[in-house]
């Protein structure tokens, strides 16, 4: 079989006709037409047909091969009869006369499911035959975006000077926001490692360490609850640090890189650079959220000044907020009864007051009798609203409203149609709270722990430590958040000073950060970083409804392997080794 050339299934062409050649793939479908048989062969790059010469025992083998078998076929390239052109396919106008075909991995055992089948199939199953729903066009075309995005991001990274470096996976376990996936030591009885629920320290020594531009396209491991845009166990991101740099700095690097991917594998509109700085006491007020779509152009607006002498029980002592919509007055009474049954299920809201406008700019609505004049003059005017526009009420008490609002305005903005598909949004939400009360009405850290107060020693040492605000950032696109950042806290007084206000002894910051209390003495550089989301970023190239959509053998919502079986038992021996006791 020296004469045949090796091809792949998209590149035979008419070119080819009459060439001999081999091709090899999965049989993704077999049509027996009685003297005839016509198999499609499928393999990482296309689909080539290819038919039977007509002997009957040629015939009887090809018909019987079982689908998703993998081949080799061996034959002729000829030109397709006018009548079976498929010009769905890029090697539709030819096909491959079989004179040898061979079958090379034979499909003993029945198929879970369709390959590339249309209907809904149910996830677990799905992902414990994952080896067969990779074979699927639409996650084998996200995998092959993945690396390609990948690849896209590492050179423009090194293109601006950037280090690639790789940080260990084997790390001490400190406290960063989630739980700790731990590894038990065998040399060292009673004593664990931590997988890293990112490089944060690790950059950060390398900032000490003189690497002045860092980034690596870094594993995470956090043991957290799954969502649809949140992977249970394990995710990646792009991870920079920069010395000798500010907020700014920051930004005019990463900017550049999100916009360019999100150009280069999509068609949408995005958002152009420098994307929108927006504070987190703005994004709160007017959005509900620090992650805020802004493709949604509904604004939440406070109006808790109008109503405070207003008669009206349900907004008593209450902060008031209100979204106006804009030429909707003409919705059905089912529209206004379907968004209060939504806040009061949905949103665990006691209400969902409304009013329309009429067109002498009086108020219709169940609120409509309590709104005296001037109140309801002050609320148009407030809302710039109009004769066909609709206002929603939202009170509740601080720390409620806010997030009740913003699941309001997201509802309303979905079920109005006002969100655009086809629009990446960008902004950086900024000025975070430095502190935050815990449920236990102590103070702490509200983002990053390693972050720079705004104001510096002076601030933590002059301020209410809920008004001081930190230089930590995050990017928003559609309403999820890529990424998380922060100017960091160099000053080992600064630190000192931050973590005692957050409730650590010295001596648990030297244990829980010895490296970096140790680090930050010898000289560290001011540094700054960020480190979008991989995963993210690929669910939103894709228009995945989950982010398990573009991770090749991810963990399902329960933090289960159901291919491999992990979590699993492990023998006694095992556990011996590492110096635990069995239960």
């Amino acid at each position: 079989m020296n004469d045949y050339k090796t091809h792949t299934c998209n590149e035979i062409s008419l070119e080819d006709v009459g060439k001999k050649v081999r091709i090899a793939g999965f049989v993704q479908t077999i049509r027996d037409l009685g003297g005839l048989v016509f198999l499609d062969i499928r393999d990482m790059y296309g689909i080539t047909q290819v038919v039977t010469s007509g002997k009957p025992e040629d015939v009887d083998f090809a018909s019987h091969i079982p689908v998703e078998s993998s081949v080799t076929v061996y034959g002729e390239v000829k030109k397709r009869d006018e009548e079976t052109i498929n010009p769905k396919l890029k090697t539709g106008l030819v096909e491959i006369r079989i004179e040898d075909i061979k079958i090379l991995g034979k499909r003993t055992k029945s198929l879970p499911f369709e390959i590339n089948s249309d209907q809904d199939i149910r996830e677990d199953l799905r992902l414990q035959y994952r080896f067969l729903d990779l074979r699927n066009d639409r996650l084998k075309n996200n995998l092959i975006l993945r690396a390609k995005v990948i690849q896209f991001i590492r050179q423009q990274m090194i293109d601006q000077g950037f280090l690639e470096v790789q940080t260990p996976i084997l790390t001490s376990s400190s406290p960063e926001g989630a739980r700790d996936y731990l590894v038990p030591s065998r040399l060292h009885a009673g004593k664990f490692y931590a997988l890293p629920q990112a490089p944060q320290q690790f950059k950060q020594l390398l900032m000490v360490s003189g690497i002045d531009k860092y980034f690596q396209i870094a594993p995470c491991f956090r043991d957290e609850d799954a969502r649809s845009d949140r992977a249970p166990g394990e995710f990646y991101q792009l991870d920079m640090e920069m010395s000798y740099s500010t907020q700014e700095d920051v930004f005019s690097a990463i900017e550049p890189v999100i916009y360019n991917t999100f150009k280069n594998f999509s068609s949408k509109t995005i958002t152009s650079y420098p994307f929108p700085r927006i504070s987190y006491k703005e994004a709160m007020l007017k959005y509900g959220s620090d992650k805020p779509d802004l493709r949604n152009p509904l604004i939440i607006e406070d109006v808790t000044d109008i109503f405070e002498k207003v008669d009206l029980n349900a907004f008593k002592g209450k902060v008031v907020r209100v979204i106006a919509t804009h030429d909707v007055a003409d919705q059905p009474r089912s529209f206004f009864e379907g968004m209060t049954d939504y806040a009061i299920k949905e949103c665990k809201a006691k209400g969902l007051a409304w009013l329309r406008i009429q067109d002498d700019e009086s108020f219709q609505g169940p609120i409509a009798k309590f709104i005296p004049d001037d109140a309801r003059k002050a609320l148009l005017e407030r809302t710039n609203s109009k004769s066909g526009d609709c206002i929603f009420f939202i009170a509740e008490i601080p720390g409620i409203v806010e997030s009740l609002a913003g699941e309001i305005r997201k509802e309303l903005g979905i079920r109005l149609k006002l969100i655009d598909e086809n629009v990446f949004s960008f902004c950086w939400i900024v000025d975070f709270p430095m502190f935050e009360l815990d449920e236990h009405g102590k103070i702490a850290f509200s983002h990053n722990p390693f972050s720079m107060p705004q104001g510096g020693l002076e601030a933590l040492e002059t301020q209410n430590p809920l008004d001081i605000l930190a230089y930590q950032y995050d990017i928003v696109c559609n309403g999820i958040e890529l990424s998380s950042g922060a100017v960091r806290n160099h000053d080992i007084e600064i630190m000192l000073k931050a973590f005692t206000m957050a409730g650590y002894t010295e001596e648990e910051v030297k244990t829980k950060f010895g490296a970096l209390y140790t680090a930050f003495q010898y000289g560290a550089p001011p540094h700054a970083g960020v480190a979008p989301g991989i995963d993210r970023m690929l669910m939103l190239l894709t228009d995945s409804d989950t982010i398990r959509e573009v991770i090749a053998f991810p963990l399902n919502s329960k933090a289960q392997d159901l291919m491999m079986g992990a979590p699993s038992t492990v023998r006694r021996e095992q556990l011996k080794d590492i110096h635990i006791a069995c239960i």
